[in-house]
């Protein structure tokens, strides 16, 4: 019989409807080809619910078949696939068309599907809403192809919560179209080169990992009224993850014996957490001439305020603490003001240089900077005050020095 070209959907379309609702087939089909199969028309709301296809469907060829049309809504809630579907061929199949709102909930293909080549099917239409909730894929699924099937329409809200899918091998399928889920542990390599070698000038070197140095004079300052200069100064050479730092703090009269007071440390440092970082390392105080191991936390309190605490154990057991905080109080882009206090306490007494058990001073200062030179640069102008507190105040009465004193400071900070 001839059909006319024209008329070939219209007839396709009839046919197929009759058969898939009044007929079964669960005959032997091996061998059918379906590969010139033209289905682009419409197909909304065709009803396959009781289609049963459990027959032995090895060697069907669907390469050529064109499911181009617009299925949205076609119901395959109870189509049975469970017969032998071994070496079907969808290589060239195309679903680029409407496939919204399919539904697969209840689809059995239980049956025999290894060897099945899905290689070439194009399933770049609109699929969303297609639901596969209840569809059985628990048959023998081994060996088929999937490499090259293309899914880049868009599946969204496709429901396949209960679909078993064990045993099949989708290494190359593509499903660019899917979103979300996670990427693998090694999406990106270590040394962020994606394998790409890195040519003649080597790998290069990030800016984290890379060795610097830096000084910062955190005072360099004279005390009028007690005529000495006040010196705080520290180097460094490492990473952000390591680092030496060579610190020294103290004090040097500028008349009589010109005596310097200084307690210098050389540490390890390394951050502890975002705003803490700690150190650790041997010191000497040519106060009491005795050399200690240090050990410290510096770093940013709440509200900015930096802070300091260094302990130091003596070689004669002595021990020592010094605790300091320091605030700018910035008023434009140049000008701040700084006030800062500290504390100093030891473990017991040693009269012999003046000390007592317990805090023995407390240092006060407030200065106004004014920074230059891309702030490296901040000379300064300020007020300083110190006390004697507990027991060392009655020892300095004793010895006829002063409990307090004051004094106008001026110097300058700078780093580099």
């Amino acid at each position: 019989m001839k059909i006319s070209k024209k008329n070939l959907p219209f007839i396709g379309l009839s046919s197929l409807v009759l058969l898939t609702s009044s007929f079964a087939t669960a005959a032997d089909m091996p061998g059918m080809d379906h590969s010139g199969m033209d289905m682009s028309g419409d197909m909304s709301g065709m009803d396959h619910s009781g289609m049963d296809m459990s027959g032995d469907m090895s060697g069907m060829d669907h390469s050529g078949m064109d499911m181009s049309g617009d299925m949205s809504g076609m119901d395959h809630s109870g189509m049975d696939m469970s017969g032998d579907m071994s070496g079907m061929d969808h290589s060239g199949m195309d679903m680029s068309g409407d496939m919204s709102d399919m539904d697969h909930s209840g689809m059995d293909m239980s049956g025999d599907m290894s060897g099945m080549d899905h290689s070439g099917m194009d399933m770049s239409g609109d699929m969303s809403g297609m639901d596969h909730s209840g569809m059985d894929m628990s048959g023998d699924m081994s060996d088929m192809d999937h490499s090259g099937m293309g899914m880049s329409g868009d599946m969204s809200d496709m429901d396949h919560s209960g679909m078993d899918m064990s045993g099949m091998d989708h290494g190359s399928m593509d499903m660019s179209g899917m979103q979300g889920g996670q990427p693998p542990a090694d999406a990106r390599s270590p040394d962020y080169s994606n394998g790409i070698p890195y040519g003649q000038y080597g790998k290069p070197m990030m800016m984290g990992s890379m060795p610097l140095w830096g000084v910062s004079v955190d005072d360099l300052g004279y005390q009028f009224d007690e005529d000495q200069i006040n010196f705080e100064a520290t180097g460094w050479y490492g990473t952000d993850s390591n680092r030496i730092r060579l610190r020294t703090e103290g004090s040097a009269q500028t008349k009589d014996d010109k005596e310097i007071d200084s307690l210098s440390s050389l540490a390890y440092w390394k951050p502890l957490s975002i705003f803490w970082n700690g150190e650790a390392g041997v010191a000497y105080d040519t106060e009491n001439d005795n050399a200690a191991l240090m050990a410290g936390i510096v770093g940013t309190a709440p509200y900015f305020i930096e802070t300091d605490a260094r302990a130091y154990l003596y070689t004669d057991g002595q021990l020592r603490l010094d605790l300091g905080a320091e605030y700018e109080w910035r008023l434009d882009q140049h000008w701040v003001v700084i006030p800062e206090v500290g504390l100093t306490a030891f473990s017991k007494d040693d009269h012999d240089n003046g000390i007592t058990k317990g805090f023995n001073e407390m240092e006060a200062e407030v200065r106004l900077t004014y920074e230059t030179f891309s702030r490296q640069l901040a000379p300064y102008v300020g007020v300083s005050y110190e006390t004697a507190l507990g027991k060392a105040r009655d020892q300095r009465r004793q010895e006829n020095e002063s409990v307090d004193s004051s004094s106008l400071t001026a110097g300058v900070k700078f780093w580099f």
